[in-house]
């Protein structure tokens, strides 16, 4: 490989596929689904590993009303009893680490484990891909950033500026765990977090908004619904119209999200009407997602939804006397980007290059929210760069081929060595 140092060189020797391959397979095993009590299992279990591996250890509980109560909450969709904050930090000169590397441990529901060849937290491996529930979303990130510090440290390479593995919960449904570390003063240089990417660069993501609409109506025996209102006839007009402002906002795509047919949806994902096969529904509520541009403030769409619905009521007698009520629930996550001219553009670039042999990667955008923004609202340049397609993510048999762990893992190896410095 090209352009490296006898140190970089032998770091990356240090890597070891056998046990990349033992770590992902232990994590996937823990049911860690947002907002369970599994979602904590696996800090303590990675702080475990963070701690072998000789870092310093923060391993703290999440103060959730203290955080809720803060300016700028990112919203959560999970009930929770409790949540952990971890963070491993390798000391070394500066104030601060040179680079942190982030992943998130909290993953989706299964979903209908019909549509799955195997337990979806059994992993199973075919032919050098395993499957999992969270196989590339992200538990393969976070597998990743273990490893390549592992081999760092089992190469004897010292660093000379320090590094910290960032490994956060509920991220799903808002970003709780990225906002508490960064309250909690975690900090970096720069960051890269370890979502999927397809050997591409993501240095910007794009917003989601979770809103939830009520409809009321008024309930009558099936036999005789003209004497009551469906609910689910009021719905209707509003699921049109929702439907023409999506076409609508994604007239004008930015110019990092020109490859994805529809790269601000807005997608109603839950509905639930009436309680009696034999009853007009006199209640419905949709629960959905407004896609943001990279560059849009958050309040402009909200006013811009809620003037819609509210436009679609003024033309209906019902819903003019019976208004929907649009609350923003869930997580709401802002847009967000790295910097023009930020350093680590071209230190990931450089070092997935000189990995690979195939070039410097593509850059583009990601039409969903991430803890990207959370970090760049901070002040720390951040992308995503990390093993997986996230068009397998949160489907049935997600999966990962350990190849493109170990590209990834090689990759992190020298950006820690040409972000922290390294000394024999």
């Amino acid at each position: 490989m090209p352009r490296l140092t006898t140190l970089e060189a032998r770091a990356l020797d240090a890597v070891d596929r056998e046990a990349v391959a033992t770590s992902l397979t232990e994590l996937l095993a823990v049911p860690s689904v947002t907002g369970s009590d599994a979602e904590s299992d696996v800090q303590h279990v990675l702080a475990k590993q963070l701690s072998t591996l000789g870092l310093d250890v923060d391993l703290w509980p999440l103060d959730l009303p203290a955080l809720t109560a803060t300016a700028g909450f990112p919203g959560t969709e999970a009930d929770r009893a409790e949540a952990w904050g971890l963070v491993g930090t390798a000391h070394g000169e500066g104030d601060r680490p040179a680079l942190v590397l982030q992943g998130h441990v909290d993953v989706v529901p299964s979903g209908d484990l019909g549509q799955w060849r195997s337990d979806p937290f059994e992993p199973t491996w075919r032919g050098g891909r395993v499957h999992a529930r969270g196989a590339c979303d992200m538990k393969a990130g976070v597998a990743a950033n273990l490893a390549a510090y592992a081999a760092v440290a089992r190469s004897g390479v010292r660093l000379r500026r320090g590094l910290a593995l960032q490994f956060v919960v509920g991220e799903e449904d808002g970003g709780l765990g990225a906002f508490g570390t960064l309250q909690r003063g975690h900090t970096g240089d720069a960051c890269i977090i370890t979502e999927p990417t397809s050997g591409t660069l993501i240095t910007g993501a794009a917003g989601a908004l979770t809103f939830t609409l009520e409809l009321h109506g008024v309930a009558t025996h099936a036999s005789t619904p003209y004497a009551g209102h469906s609910a689910l006839d009021s719905y209707l007009p509003l699921h049109r119209a929702l439907a023409g402002l999506s076409e609508e906002r994604n007239r004008t795509v930015e110019p990092l999200m020109r490859e994805y047919p529809v790269p601000y949806p807005i997608v109603v994902g839950r509905l639930r009407a009436g309680d009696w096969s034999s009853s007009v529904p006199d209640l419905l509520v949709a629960e959905g997602r407004l896609g943001l541009r990279i560059e849009e403030d958050p309040d402009d769409a909200r006013r811009e939804l809620e003037q819609r619905v509210a436009e679609v009521a003024a033309r209906d007698p019902f819903l003019r006397d019976h208004p929907p009520v649009l609350t923003w629930s869930g997580g709401q996550f802002a847009g967000g980007h790295l910097p023009a001219g930020a350093e680590l553009r071209d230190l990931v670039a450089d070092v997935h290059a000189d990995v690979t042999g195939a070039g410097r990667p593509r850059e583009r955008g990601a039409p969903y929210g991430s803890d990207l923004r959370l970090y760049a609202g901070a002040g720390i340049p951040t992308l995503h760069y990390g093993p997986g397609d996230v068009r397998l993510a949160h489907g049935p048999d997600e999966a990962v081929d350990l190849d493109e762990v170990l590209t990834v893992t090689r990759a992190l190896v020298l950006a820690v060595l040409r972000s922290c410095g390294a000394e024999g």
